[in-house]
């Protein structure tokens, strides 16, 4: 009997780890294309997978047919499509677009949230929202504390673009560590690392190029793949280089934040007048308000305009 349940237990694992393998085999195009930022591409392949082998895989394809719509500011479709009897690891994509959207009241989602990770802590997916909209809120602790729930890649990815924000890049490079155990040639493994030399600046930022040419190479360019190859020529003084990704990246998608963004601190290293920078910054504040880059110019100026009527001399009438 021992030996036959040793037998049967060897079966199951082989079972499980051959279901795996297929299920990564079916979501590799479509999650690739997420994470290199071609979200049209990623919901085209998700439309041609129209017989997935297994319920779960289906559940897959949808969360990231829907984070790729939303990543088009496409919010209504997930807010139409997802209901009550969705799939319990899709409904929490529907509080994301609830909030990206600004329909409802941002806090009473935020409060949704905190309320589902409480009681919910085994669902990736609402790992995933939490920290975004966590982040989006400036709650980084926050953030990085959900995120250790999970042990998916894309959270291990999530915590060292955290930790990276908070400058703790010898913390980071233990977390690639353990990505790189796990998959060292997933995509988001790749992207991470580059992440990593980018932070590290000097010869690494040449590394970072690399890596992202690689992926260029591989699976064509998109907005945020340029965007990384602009930052690392913008570090080594590149300007020209670095003009010519951010214009590619912007005839691809004319809104992309991270490409306005780069615009605006490019044309300052360049030295070139505000205009063009300021037209940048108007089309950023137009297509995306509540971008983090936005955020944190309104604090600046209030707090400029705080100081300066604090200051500024007072005015005393003077005696006829």
């Amino acid at each position: 009997m021992k030996n036959y349940l040793n037998v049967t237990r060897h079966t199951n694992v082989i079972t499980k780890m051959a279901r795996q393998q297929q299920d990564v085999d079916e979501l590799f195009e479509i999650k690739n294309y997420f994470y290199i930022g071609n979200y049209q591409q990623c919901i085209n392949e998700a439309q041609k997978l129209k017989k997935p082998s297994t319920p779960e895989v289906a559940t897959q394809r949808d969360i990231f047919t829907y984070r790729s719509y939303m990543a088009q500011n496409k919010f209504l479709v997930v807010l139409d499509e997802i209901h009550g009897a969705s799939p319990i690891e899709i409904q929490p994509l529907k509080l994301l677009a609830d909030y990206l959207s600004g329909k409802n009241n941002k806090e009473a989602v935020v409060a949704q949230v905190d309320q589902q990770v409480a009681t919910n802590a085994n669902n990736d997916t609402l790992i995933l929202v939490a920290a975004t909209i966590y982040v989006n809120e400036g709650n980084l602790e926050g953030a990085y504390k959900v995120l250790h729930a999970s042990e998916c890649l894309e959270a291990h990815a999530f915590i060292i673009d955290i930790l990276l924000k908070l400058d703790r890049v010898d913390l980071a490079k233990k977390k690639l560590k353990e990505m790189q155990d796990k998959d060292d040639d997933a995509t988001l493994t790749q992207l991470a690392q580059a992440w990593i030399n980018i932070q590290t600046g000097g010869d690494k930022l040449q590394d970072a190029y690399y890596i992202y040419q690689e992926l260029v190479d591989k699976y064509g360019s998109t907005p945020l793949l340029l965007n990384g190859q602009a930052v690392t020529f913008i570090g080594q003084a590149k300007y020209e280089e670095a003009e010519a990704a951010l214009q590619e990246a912007i005839d691809k998608d004319a809104n992309y934040p991270d490409t306005l963004v780069n615009f605006i601190t490019l044309q300052r290293h360049m030295g070139k007048g505000p205009e063009i920078a300021n037209r940048y910054l108007s089309q950023l504040k137009d297509a995306n308000p509540e971008h983090p880059y936005i955020k944190d110019l309104r604090q600046k100026e209030s707090e400029f305009q705080r100081i300066t009527q604090q200051y500024s001399p007072s005015v005393t009438s003077i005696p006829a």
